[in-house]
């Protein structure tokens, strides 16, 4: 499908207002799967209990998003062939459980791969505290647009992953159980999709079921990072980067795998146990260490 480089850099993207409450916050929570014991253990009651709540430092990733842009016909992006392909999230402040923020969203680049192999679009939000005008985070991702390639664009400088080791086990590995209905708590945090929650859509889309939110084991990842690294501490964590690499199922264990590289610094995958199958790759982290 066509697609003009220029009108989608220029594409108008206006502020987006967003004010979200303590219930958005715990909303969050159980939607990335925490908080599934009884007695909960401090380090999952702090998500979810407004008495102390913090909020899970992944959410930023999801709010003031604003008005879904690419489906305007105008832009020639063809919405039945695109794909969640990066995120990354850097924290210049700790996420507040609750806040009203302002976004503000703008293209970075869109790289052309060739007529048949599809165009990266890399985009970033800044979110500011409405309050004091502070920048809290930086929120950024591509989206694969298999349908877009062949426009006369450039696939040069395109941002590379960060490579996990391949010569080393992992210095640590850590367990995290998805519930079944996840993907049916998840999307009452912005994210409708049928795919995620409608059996017929998801069989049309080539699945047996509904499949997980990328977004969510996104989530699920920030979690196992604040464990592993912050000493559950969500208001260490600094930089969050991924990227997705097959869907993951509700109900599944996401089994993370890490390596330290350095002091505040380490990198990890991670993997649905039940299958054997690789769903975030090319992890990095940073944090107060």
């Amino acid at each position: 499908m066509s697609l003009d480089y220029q009108k989608i850099k220029d594409w108008p993207l206006p502020q987006t207002r967003h004010t979200y409450a303590a219930r958005d916050a715990i909303l969050y929570a159980l939607g990335v799967g925490a908080a599934q014991q009884n007695p909960l253990p401090p380090e999952e009651l702090q998500y979810v209990y407004e008495e102390g709540l913090k909020a899970l430092p992944t959410m930023a990733s999801i709010l003031a998003s604003g008005p879904f842009w690419m489906a305007d016909p105008q832009t020639g992006i063809d919405l039945t062939q695109v794909l969640h392909g990066e995120q990354s999230l850097t924290l210049h402040k700790p996420l507040p459980a609750q806040c009203e923020l302002i976004g503000q969203d703008s293209v970075d680049e869109i790289y052309d791969k060739g007529a048949g192999k599809g165009a990266v679009l890399y985009m970033t939000r800044k979110l500011y505290d409405a309050a004091d005008g502070e920048l809290l985070a930086t929120s950024s991702w591509s989206t694969f647009m298999r349908a877009n390639g062949g426009f006369g664009g450039t696939a040069q400088n395109q941002p590379k992953p960060y490579s996990v080791p391949d010569d080393r086990s992992p210095d640590e590995v850590l367990d995290l159980p998805s519930r079944p209905e996840q993907a049916t708590i998840y999307r009452l945090s912005g994210d409708s999709n049928p795919l995620h929650i409608d059996p017929a859509f998801a069989r049309r889309a080539g699945f047996d079921k509904p499949i997980l939110h990328g977004m969510s084991s996104y989530g699920m990842a920030g979690r196992a990072m604040i464990r592993l690294l912050c000493g559950d501490d969500p208001h260490r964590l600094r930089m969050l980067n991924l990227r997705f690499a097959s869907p993951m199922f509700p109900g599944e264990t996401l089994r993370v795998e890490l390596w330290r590289i350095s002091p505040g610094k380490a990198c990890f995958r991670a993997r649905a146990v039940e299958r054997d199958q690789l769903i975030l790759n090319n992890g990095y982290v940073e944090f107060d260490a």
